[in-house]
Protein backbone atom coordinates (compact mmCIF):
# COMPACT_ATOMS: atom_id res chain seq x y z
CA UNK A 1 0.00 0.00 0.00
CA UNK A 2 1.26 3.61 -0.75
CA UNK A 3 -0.43 7.47 -0.26
CA UNK A 4 -0.94 10.05 -3.02
CA UNK A 5 2.86 11.08 -1.81
CA UNK A 6 4.25 8.55 -3.34
CA UNK A 7 2.48 9.25 -7.42
CA UNK A 8 4.83 10.07 -9.88
CA UNK A 9 4.81 9.71 -13.48
CA UNK A 10 4.84 6.14 -14.97
CA UNK A 11 3.11 4.71 -11.98
CA UNK A 12 1.10 1.77 -12.00
CA UNK A 13 -1.64 1.45 -9.88
CA UNK A 14 -4.97 -0.26 -9.23
CA UNK A 15 -8.11 1.87 -9.56
CA UNK A 16 -11.87 0.73 -9.73
CA UNK A 17 -10.39 -2.89 -10.24
CA UNK A 18 -8.49 -1.99 -13.52
CA UNK A 19 -4.20 -1.57 -13.62
CA UNK A 20 -4.30 2.54 -14.41
CA UNK A 21 -0.79 4.55 -14.80
CA UNK A 22 -0.57 8.02 -14.07
CA UNK A 23 0.35 10.37 -16.48
CA UNK A 24 0.20 13.77 -15.15
CA UNK A 25 -0.38 14.62 -11.35
CA UNK A 26 -0.56 17.78 -9.47
CA UNK A 27 -0.43 18.13 -5.88
CA UNK A 28 -2.81 20.87 -4.17
CA UNK A 29 -3.00 23.02 -1.21
CA UNK A 30 -5.79 25.45 -1.27
CA UNK A 31 -6.31 27.75 1.37
CA UNK A 32 -9.35 26.30 2.68
CA UNK A 33 -10.05 23.22 3.07
CA UNK A 34 -7.64 19.52 2.58
CA UNK A 35 -5.29 18.49 0.05
CA UNK A 36 -5.69 16.83 -2.71
CA UNK A 37 -4.36 15.43 -5.59
CA UNK A 38 -5.57 15.64 -9.54
CA UNK A 39 -4.35 13.52 -11.72
CA UNK A 40 -4.90 11.93 -15.02
CA UNK A 41 -4.88 7.97 -15.44
CA UNK A 42 -4.94 6.37 -18.08
CA UNK A 43 -5.82 2.62 -18.35
CA UNK A 44 -3.46 0.04 -19.13
CA UNK A 45 -6.32 -2.39 -21.00
CA UNK A 46 -8.39 0.18 -22.89
CA UNK A 47 -5.78 3.00 -23.62
CA UNK A 48 -8.68 5.91 -21.98
CA UNK A 49 -6.86 8.77 -20.16
CA UNK A 50 -9.26 9.68 -17.38
CA UNK A 51 -9.13 12.89 -14.89
CA UNK A 52 -9.90 11.84 -11.22
CA UNK A 53 -8.95 13.80 -7.82
CA UNK A 54 -7.31 12.04 -4.92
CA UNK A 55 -7.60 13.34 -1.43
CA UNK A 56 -3.99 13.76 0.15
CA UNK A 57 -3.21 10.67 2.12
CA UNK A 58 -5.57 8.05 0.12
CA UNK A 59 -4.09 4.66 0.61
CA UNK A 60 -3.50 2.97 -3.17
CA UNK A 61 -2.36 -0.28 -4.68
CA UNK A 62 0.70 -0.38 -6.59
CA UNK A 63 0.71 -3.03 -9.33
CA UNK A 64 4.06 -4.62 -10.68
CA UNK A 65 4.17 -4.27 -14.14
CA UNK A 66 6.61 -6.15 -16.23
CA UNK A 67 7.76 -5.26 -19.37
CA UNK A 68 8.78 -7.68 -22.60
CA UNK A 69 10.37 -7.50 -25.85
CA UNK A 70 8.21 -9.62 -28.16
CA UNK A 71 8.31 -10.00 -32.01
CA UNK A 72 5.10 -9.49 -34.11
CA UNK A 73 4.35 -13.12 -36.20
CA UNK A 74 1.02 -12.94 -37.45
CA UNK A 75 -2.28 -11.62 -37.40
CA UNK A 76 -5.46 -14.69 -37.55
CA UNK A 77 -8.31 -12.45 -37.59
CA UNK A 78 -8.93 -10.87 -34.00
CA UNK A 79 -5.69 -12.76 -32.79
CA UNK A 80 -2.39 -11.03 -32.80
CA UNK A 81 0.25 -13.79 -32.27
CA UNK A 82 3.90 -12.65 -30.53
CA UNK A 83 6.96 -14.39 -30.09
CA UNK A 84 9.62 -13.86 -27.09
CA UNK A 85 13.11 -13.91 -28.77
CA UNK A 86 14.85 -15.24 -25.87
CA UNK A 87 12.63 -18.41 -25.12
CA UNK A 88 10.80 -18.59 -28.04
CA UNK A 89 7.68 -18.37 -25.87
CA UNK A 90 4.58 -17.50 -28.53
CA UNK A 91 1.20 -15.90 -27.13
CA UNK A 92 -1.41 -14.36 -29.11
CA UNK A 93 -3.47 -11.08 -27.80
CA UNK A 94 -6.60 -9.91 -28.84
CA UNK A 95 -7.00 -6.51 -31.13
CA UNK A 96 -7.91 -4.18 -28.55
CA UNK A 97 -4.92 -4.54 -26.38
CA UNK A 98 -2.40 -3.88 -29.01
CA UNK A 99 -2.24 0.23 -29.41
CA UNK A 100 -1.91 0.65 -33.11
CA UNK A 101 -2.71 -2.32 -34.79
CA UNK A 102 -2.81 -0.98 -38.54
CA UNK A 103 0.96 -0.05 -37.94
CA UNK A 104 2.39 -3.43 -37.28
CA UNK A 105 4.66 -5.02 -39.68
CA UNK A 106 6.07 -8.85 -39.11
CA UNK A 107 8.99 -8.93 -37.19
CA UNK A 108 8.70 -5.34 -35.91
CA UNK A 109 9.89 -5.49 -31.99
CA UNK A 110 7.08 -4.99 -29.77
CA UNK A 111 6.65 -4.33 -25.37
CA UNK A 112 4.13 -5.90 -24.11
CA UNK A 113 3.17 -5.38 -20.53
CA UNK A 114 2.31 -7.63 -17.77
CA UNK A 115 0.76 -8.03 -14.92
CA UNK A 116 3.91 -9.16 -12.33
CA UNK A 117 1.39 -11.05 -9.71
CA UNK A 118 -0.73 -13.50 -12.48
CA UNK A 119 1.60 -13.06 -15.97
CA UNK A 120 -1.41 -11.74 -17.34
CA UNK A 121 -0.80 -9.42 -20.82
CA UNK A 122 -2.70 -5.86 -20.31
CA UNK A 123 -0.88 -4.56 -23.37
CA UNK A 124 0.70 -4.43 -26.58
CA UNK A 125 3.09 -1.06 -27.06
CA UNK A 126 4.85 -0.46 -30.79
CA UNK A 127 7.92 1.15 -30.82
CA UNK A 128 7.09 5.12 -30.82
CA UNK A 129 8.22 5.47 -34.95
CA UNK A 130 8.29 2.96 -37.54
CA UNK A 131 9.17 2.94 -41.21
CA UNK A 132 7.05 2.10 -44.02
CA UNK A 133 6.72 1.90 -47.52
CA UNK A 134 3.87 3.55 -48.98
CA UNK A 135 2.27 1.13 -51.36
CA UNK A 136 -0.02 3.47 -53.05
CA UNK A 137 -0.96 7.27 -53.41
CA UNK A 138 -1.71 9.21 -56.04
CA UNK A 139 1.33 10.69 -57.94
CA UNK A 140 3.16 13.63 -56.39
CA UNK A 141 3.52 17.61 -57.50
CA UNK A 142 7.50 18.16 -57.78
CA UNK A 143 8.34 20.94 -55.73
CA UNK A 144 4.94 21.51 -53.93
CA UNK A 145 6.37 21.92 -50.68
CA UNK A 146 5.47 25.21 -49.49
CA UNK A 147 1.54 24.54 -48.59
CA UNK A 148 0.38 21.48 -46.16
CA UNK A 149 -1.72 20.07 -48.43
CA UNK A 150 -2.10 16.53 -47.68
CA UNK A 151 -3.43 13.27 -49.22
CA UNK A 152 -4.12 10.19 -48.69
CA UNK A 153 -1.30 7.06 -48.69
CA UNK A 154 -1.96 3.75 -48.27
CA UNK A 155 1.32 2.23 -46.45
CA UNK A 156 2.33 -1.71 -46.59
CA UNK A 157 0.21 -2.58 -43.68
CA UNK A 158 -2.59 -1.63 -45.00
CA UNK A 159 -3.08 1.67 -42.86
CA UNK A 160 -4.19 4.32 -44.66
CA UNK A 161 -2.10 8.16 -43.30
CA UNK A 162 -1.85 11.41 -44.61
CA UNK A 163 1.24 12.76 -46.21
CA UNK A 164 2.28 15.78 -47.74
CA UNK A 165 1.52 16.31 -52.11
CA UNK A 166 5.17 14.96 -52.78
CA UNK A 167 5.46 11.92 -51.13
CA UNK A 168 5.02 8.65 -54.07
CA UNK A 169 4.52 5.33 -54.24
CA UNK A 170 7.40 2.72 -53.19
CA UNK A 171 8.70 5.86 -50.91
CA UNK A 172 9.65 4.87 -47.24
CA UNK A 173 8.08 7.35 -44.50
CA UNK A 174 8.28 7.22 -40.81
CA UNK A 175 5.26 7.30 -39.09
CA UNK A 176 4.25 8.42 -35.35
CA UNK A 177 2.71 5.74 -34.13
CA UNK A 178 0.83 7.44 -31.18
CA UNK A 179 -1.44 9.58 -33.02
CA UNK A 180 -1.25 7.59 -36.52
CA UNK A 181 0.50 10.65 -38.39
CA UNK A 182 3.48 11.03 -40.96
CA UNK A 183 6.40 12.50 -39.62
CA UNK A 184 8.74 12.10 -42.58
CA UNK A 185 10.11 10.68 -45.66
CA UNK A 186 13.38 8.37 -45.03
CA UNK A 187 16.23 9.05 -46.70
CA UNK A 188 17.95 5.80 -48.22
Amino acid sequence: MATTADFRNGLCIEFNGEPYTIVEFQHVKPGKGGAFVRTKLKNLRTGRVIPNTFTAGVKIDILRIERREYQFLYADGEDYYFMHNEDFEQISLPKDLIDAPQFLKEGMICEILFLADNEQPISCELPTHVELEVTYTEPGERGNTATNALKPATVETGAIVKVPLFINTGEIIRIDTRIGDYVERVKD
